[in-house]
């Protein structure tokens, strides 16, 4: 007998709520995620870094509303920046660290209304892995970077 989770809709369904954009510790973003950011604010990039992103260790992640929502999140707008979000958004929850350490996956649950809880391990390392080749593929042909991984991301 086969496994009701198969797909990365078995286990995720995004309610739209924004739970997502608020804390976890902040959003990591690269060079990239930078520039295309500041490019579609009209920011140049080192100002950029100045005015909405925090340093955490060796790199940087967006800065946080008063509300501790991302500085780019608007309640009725949901994200302003949603053409351009950072690669670790487009991976909400499909994320690296789920493969690695899948007992995250229902820490993650607890604050996010549209991932299922108690996926057998081997379903989810499955799922989370398929979506994040599939994300990479798409992000690094936009970024002129085919073939090569983010690794750097969570």
């Amino acid at each position: 007998m086969g496994s009701e989770f198969k797909t990365a809709d078995d286990i995720f369904n995004c309610q739209l709520c924004g739970d997502c954009c608020h804390g976890f510790g902040g959003t990591y973003v690269d060079d990239l995620d930078v520039e295309k950011i500041s490019a579609f604010i009209a920011e140049a990039p080192e100002s950029f870094k100045k005015k909405y992103c925090d340093p955490s260790g060796s790199k940087f992640v967006l800065t946080l509303g008063q509300d501790g929502s991302c500085i780019f999140f608007d309640k009725k707008k949901q994200c302003t920046i949603h053409p351009v979000k950072p690669y670790m958004c487009r991976a909400w929850p499909f994320l690296k660290t789920i493969i690695d350490h899948p007992e995250n996956w229902n820490a993650m649950a607890g604050s996010c209304p549209g991932m299922k809880k108690n996926i057998p391990e081997k379903n989810l390392e499955k799922i989370v892995t398929i979506e994040k080749q599939k994300l990479d593929t798409v992000f690094n042909s936009r970024s002129g970077n085919q073939g090569s991984k983010k690794p750097e991301h969570p």
